[in-house]
């Protein structure tokens, strides 16, 4: 059985040779050069790949117009939300394009991209097809999809507040956005990934960044036009949704817009376990073994246990792709990580 037969039996809820695996945001190959172990290449199963759209050009007027005529050091995206990093580049600002905008109307003035420009997915369907040749599950990457693209446009503070004061404006943002995301994740699914990832971090360790009636009130009816109109290219296109943090409040609403894969399963706020047993039969678990506290701060044989655990308890009757919950980084022990892939292999065997 090859990765993508693997990952697409599990999706459906059946039980594969193998608990699939994957890492967050890196490649394996990758974690070794990184972590100064060229000697581990090729050694890390990865059962999942990543395509993403290429980024356009940002518009000349964002720096003029928007981010009041900021210099050439100034990192400006496709949206014209700017970054200055510090000297060390181990921390950064954003400067938010829409930070002077009050109106609704003034936001139909402002230079989104255009992502129908075809040299950002031509080379999608070649790159799907080569992964899919090599036996790789795809999937198609649109994280940040419309909470969190939102916030850094106009400022967390600003969208917070505007949510009580201004709701024309949050709703108008909200549709021009999604109105981009639907054309990307429709020309994803044309292309032919076997998920598409959706997400945007609306929890904390404490809860939910928002109060469950805001999300349901401006993000639900987002999130559910995205994946009708995706579902419009293929009915059956699984969907994963990414948020960091404690989000039970609104996984029932998740399940209902639509989301089969829901991803990463923190376990430092939420019990992979527990959300097994209660919506095991609807979601895919895609996570579970936690980057701010397993991987970093137990030891070789606690990675082992609990990816033994999750493989046990999560892994029974499909449905789990196991993943560390973000990326690895530097504070990692190279024996956790290795620790990680050889319990996947022990223990991940139905």
């Amino acid at each position: 059985m090859n990765s993508r037969e693997r990952v697409l039996q599990a999706l459906q809820f059946e039980e594969p040779d193998k608990v699939p695996v994957t890492l967050a945001y890196e490649r394996p190959d990758d974690l070794c050069v990184q972590f100064g172990k060229p000697g581990f290449i090729g050694k890390f199963r990865n059962d999942i790949l990543a395509v993403k759209y290429r980024s356009a050009e940002p518009s000349p007027a964002i720096r003029k117009q928007y981010l009041h005529n900021v210099s050439d050091s100034v990192v400006v995206d496709q949206w014209g939300i700017g970054t200055i990093r510090s000297s060390t580049g181990e921390s950064f600002r954003v400067l938010n394009p829409l930070a002077d905008i009050t109106t609704a109307e003034e936001l139909d003035d402002y230079p989104f991209p255009d992502i129908t420009e075809q040299s950002l997915y031509a080379h999608l369907d070649g790159e799907i097809s080569e992964m899919h040749a090599k036996g790789f599950a795809v999937q198609g990457a649109m994280s940040q999809t419309v909470f969190e693209l939102a916030w850094q446009m106009v400022g967390m503070e600003k969208l917070m507040t505007y949510f009580h004061t201004n709701p024309q404006f949050v709703n108008r943002l909200f549709r021009l956005i999604t109105d981009l995301r639907i054309t990307m994740a429709c020309r994803f699914v044309e292309a032919g990934v076997d998920i598409l990832r959706l997400g945007d971090d609306v929890g904390s360790q404490r809860g939910m960044l928002i109060s469950p009636k805001i999300w349901r009130e401006f993000l639900k009816p987002h999130l559910a036009m995205i994946i009708n109109e995706a579902r419009k290219s293929r009915a059956n296109i699984p969907i994963l949704y990414h948020s960091d943090g404690d989000i039970r409040d609104i996984i029932p609403e998740l399940i209902e817009v639509g989301v089969t894969i829901l991803n990463p399963i923190q376990p430092e706020c939420m019990d992979p376990v527990e959300i097994k047993r209660e919506y095991g039969h609807q979601l895919t678990l895609m996570g579970t073994i936690g980057t701010q506290s397993t991987l970093p701060l137990g030891t070789a044989d606690d990675v082992r246990d609990t990816v033994a655990r999750m493989c046990r308890e999560v892994g029974k009757g499909g449905g789990f792709i196991i993943m560390p919950t973000h990326s690895i980084n530097s504070d990692v022990p190279w024996e956790n990580i290795v620790a990680f892939y050889a319990a996947v292999e022990e223990f991940g065997t139905y």
